[in-house]
């Protein structure tokens, strides 16, 4: 397995191996060497290029580590100061030293005449460097360690059931129990413990979003959305696009949810649906258990990976064996998961909190799309064309979860669970799309009024619940619980306007799966040219690569989810 790593990892030409990153000192002069070096004709540009690129891989790897350690255990204060040590003292450096080096390359006449590849990645460091401003540099800092404070308020939630201290996640387990007495009580005493800390995250919020105010008025903006679109490098939809997805799944989504939760009900026997009787089997079996433990849990997913592709398990494999996973939840341990591209080793670190759920195959399904995505990519020379818009680094991920599900038969023993955990997943894309909504729209309402009050944001949030609602679910006696229910979103604290981009993309998974279904070697070829690709072209030429519309419209999206339904309505009738 150690052929894949090799293959992958990325050699030193420029920055010392033996470096050791304690300070802005320690990696100035390779700043001052980019910044003297002189430009003289094309393929001293792509020189030049390359040892940035190299610099920015090492720099950003340094800092996945300590941020992925930091996230592992949030309880050892030596790993927090380790990452805030980076972004306090040493990134505010790296990013006046950087946008000097942006101004330089924009600066050199040669850059016309780089190959087209690099046209992309150009527009990005033009984008970047417009966006810059020093007065915004430490408040940027000050941000990102703010902005850990969720991970580490949220890794001390904990109820005890049973006896036993159960993180959230594990406890959420239970929400698929038989007994509905006691989903009950589970449901209570986690929305009982989020309570404890709403007034505290109420207040985090409120204090993110003035700093973040703040560095979009600096940077010559009215408000922080405007300014981090921008930034996210949002060049191929606007606002505009964003309002009209909102819209689209307004308008098809609550029917289709509507009518998967009257049969649930129906099935269930049940007067009314209760915010505990959302996750139970309809026919009230056993919550599924696809693994049995983390090993177990790899041995099958290297299985379903090398159904698709021998090559796809094998890189699984070997992240696993090489120590670029963190699985199992515990307590201590921040919430979330992630895949985070690691630009040297090319070798990218999976981060997740299993708790032995169907929902755990569907997030390393996700995280293992990611994964592949930077294998296939690691051959791409500069760091920008591996740094992925999410928009298609999600549409990776959620096709993986997609195209994995034909093979799920290696996590069950029988064909009737394989049914179950399709319905599952598939009902839940559905679903989740109207939260995507609804968490994107939000953020924009906050923003263009930040001076709101706690009053006029839990208005705002209960505003877009009702106009996605489909008036199934009695959350009487619960409303407060429901009226904070943003707070359960990592990306509103830690990656303000990073959520839309998985509704996109799951329209475009949707459409790969459904290609798939009619042609899987063509869309096994289509989905790798577009790993392959990274970002050397614009969103809506990658999206053509794999065989696809990049498109919001809502005829568009009412096709897609009215074929997700139809296959649905295939499995409950099996």
């Amino acid at each position: 397995m150690n052929t894949v790593f090799e293959q992958a990892k990325q050699k030193r030409t420029f920055v010392s191996p033996t470096i050791s990153i304690d300070s802005w000192q320690s990696i100035q002069p390779y700043f001052e060497y980019l910044q003297n070096y002189e430009l003289t004709d094309v393929d001293s540009t792509i020189q030049w290029m390359l040892k940035r690129s190299e610099l920015e891989a090492v720099l950003e790897e340094d800092l996945a580590w300590r941020y992925i350690k930091m996230n592992c255990n949030t309880q050892d204060q030596n790993l927090a100061q380790s990452f805030q040590l980076f972004v306090s003292q040493i990134q505010p450096e790296v990013q006046k030293a950087s946008n000097s080096l942006d101004k330089k390359i924009l600066a050199s006449p040669y850059i016309s005449q780089l190959p087209k590849e690099y046209t992309i990645a150009l527009r990005d460091i033009a984008n970047r460097e417009s966006l810059f401003c020093e007065a915004n540099v430490p408040i940027i800092a000050e941000l990102q360690q703010q902005e850990q404070e969720y991970g580490v308020i949220n890794s001390k939630m904990t109820v005890h059931i049973d006896g036993q201290e159960k993180t959230l996640q594990q406890a959420a387990v239970y929400l698929k129990s038989t007994d509905r007495a006691l989903r009950k009580q589970v449901f209570e005493q986690i929305s009982e413990r989020r309570m404890i800390d709403a007034e505290a995250l109420q207040q985090l919020l409120t204090d993110l979003i003035t700093k973040r105010h703040t560095i979009a008025c600096n940077a010559g903006y009215k408000n922080y959305r405007d300014y981090k679109l921008q930034e996210l490098g949002r060049f191929d939809y606007t606002k505009e696009d964003c309002f009209a997805f909102h819209d689209s799944i307004r308008a098809c989504v609550p029917p289709i949810v509507k009518e998967i939760q009257r049969k649930r009900l129906a099935t269930l026997g049940y007067e009314s649906l209760k915010p505990w009787d959302t996750e139970v089997d309809t026919d009230n079996k056993p919550a599924l258990v696809p693994f049995t433990s983390i090993d177990d849990f790899i041995r099958k997913s290297v299985a379903c990976f090398n159904s698709l592709n021998p090559s796809y398990g094998e890189y699984l494999q070997t992240m696993y064996s090489q120590g670029y996973m963190d699985l199992e939840s515990r307590v201590g341990k921040a919430p979330g998961g992630f895949n985070y591209p690691l630009y040297e080793s090319n070798m990218p670190f999976i981060y997740m909190n299993a708790a032995g759920t169907i929902r755990d195959v569907e997030t390393l399904m996700h995280e293992g799309g990611h994964a592949l995505h930077s294998f296939f990519s690691s051959h791409l020379p500069l760091v920008e064309f591996k740094s992925l818009p999410s928009e298609v680094a999600e549409l990776a991920s959620m096709s993986m979860e997609l195209l994995s599900m034909e093979h799920w038969d290696v996590f069950f023993d029988n064909a009737e669970d394989v049914k179950r955990a399709k319905i599952s997943q598939l009902e839940g894309i559905i679903s989740i799309l109207s939260w995507i909504a609804i968490v994107d729209e939000f953020q924009h309402r906050l923003y263009e009024n930040p001076y709101h009050t706690i009053e006029e944001r839990t208005h705002i949030w209960m505003q877009l619940l009702e106009s996605h609602e489909t008036h199934m679910i009695d959350w009487q006696g619960w409303e407060h619980v429901r009226a904070v229910s943003w707070q359960k979103q990592l990306h509103i604290y830690e990656v303000p306007f990073y959520y839309i981009e998985y509704g996109i993309a799951q329209l475009g998974a949707i459409a790969i799966w459904k290609n798939y279904k009619h042609n899987s070697k063509e869309t096994i070829k289509q989905y790798e040219n577009m790993l392959r690709t990274g970002y050397t072209c614009t969103i809506p030429e990658i999206y053509a690569k794999a065989g696809i519309q990049f498109s919001f419209t809502q005829e568009y999206v009412s096709d897609l989810l009215q074929y997700v339904y139809s296959e649905l309505q295939v499995l409950y009738s099996h």
